[in-house]
């Protein structure tokens, strides 16, 4: 396949992805005080008794222009497969006075606020998502947000010292990473959206002495399952990103899944078009049920 031909296959997947409208959640509620400080929750769609629970952490390069309300379509889709879903907002880059591309995350506030999220998410879900079991939660992500699932799930393992380690593994039935930025090294070389990852840890200057308290590729063994779900012809986040990841975990001792989709590219993931997207949803449905 030509490069013309991909990124047009790319361009219509895209479009089709964002052509969904946002849909309503049917409760909102906050984890802390700035306004991106929220999660939205959908109730499950049919079935009896409560059911597991999939957080849903969005992508966009973590940079302001995107927002959970792009994949609020994929939440709803989920909802209706019979999950209890959590949609979690964070603060994401800003955008830059001259106008160029808005910065990628805020560092530390992107990775406080997931951090906070994830340790308020079972009081909230017994307070506004009882349809929910907060016994059997499953993380997913989108490329930024399958990073932020994975980084989320390892905070047992960051380095002494770090303001959002744990004691002990989260309470997770496990980690479904959709074409998640995974391996900071190898996406840099990649030069994955633009850089994003290096600009994540605040540029040049920061970005080896932060890696060890942000890149999954470097926190592992976790000891939770993990799948990762990933289109062959993605040229956002290529597919060796999440190869790298899962051959550092198995260098760790842990075994990783990977399911990889022929011509399959970034975005028919979250689409609900697309039946990538019932893929992961039976991806999330072995770990949760």
């Amino acid at each position: 396949m030509t490069d013309d031909v991909a990124a047009a296959r790319a361009a219509a997947e895209e479009k089709s992805a964002f052509s969904h409208p946002p849909v309503d959640p049917d409760a909102t509620a906050a984890y802390g005080d700035d306004p991106d400080h929220v999660v939205d929750f959908w109730t499950p769609r049919g079935g009896s008794g409560p059911a597991p629970v999939v957080v849903v952490l969005h992508g966009g390069a973590w940079r302001a222009a995107y927002d959970r309300r792009h994949v609020s379509p994929f939440a709803a889709f989920l909802a209706h497969r019979g999950f209890a879903v959590a949609s979690v907002e964070y603060r994401r880059g800003a955008t830059r006075a001259d106008g160029g591309d808005p910065v990628a995350g805020r560092w530390p506030d992107t990775f406080d606020d997931v951090a906070a999220a994830v340790d308020a998410l079972p009081a909230l879900i017994r307070e506004h998502l009882p349809a929910g079991d907060p016994r059997r939660i499953v993380l997913t992500g989108h490329s930024a947000g399958g990073h932020l699932a994975l980084w989320a799930a390892a905070r047992h393992v960051l380095p002494a010292g770090s303001p959002w380690r744990t004691d002990a593994p989260a309470p997770l039935r496990g980690v479904v990473a959709l074409a998640p930025i995974a391996d900071f090294e190898v996406a840099d070389k990649l030069g994955v959206c633009g850089g994003a990852a290096r600009e994540l840890l605040g540029g040049d200057d920061h970005f080896p002495e932060r890696r060890p308290h942000a890149d999954p590729a470097l926190l592992l063994p976790t000891g939770i399952a993990t799948t990762l779900v990933q289109g062959r012809a993605d040229i956002d986040v290529p597919h060796a990103v999440a190869e790298s990841y899962a051959d550092a975990a198995a260098k760790a001792g842990e075994v990783v899944g990977v399911t990889l989709l022929p011509d399959v590219g970034h975005f028919p993931l979250i689409d609900p078009a697309a039946d990538a997207c019932a893929v992961v949803a039976e991806e999330i449905a072995q770990l949760a049920w």
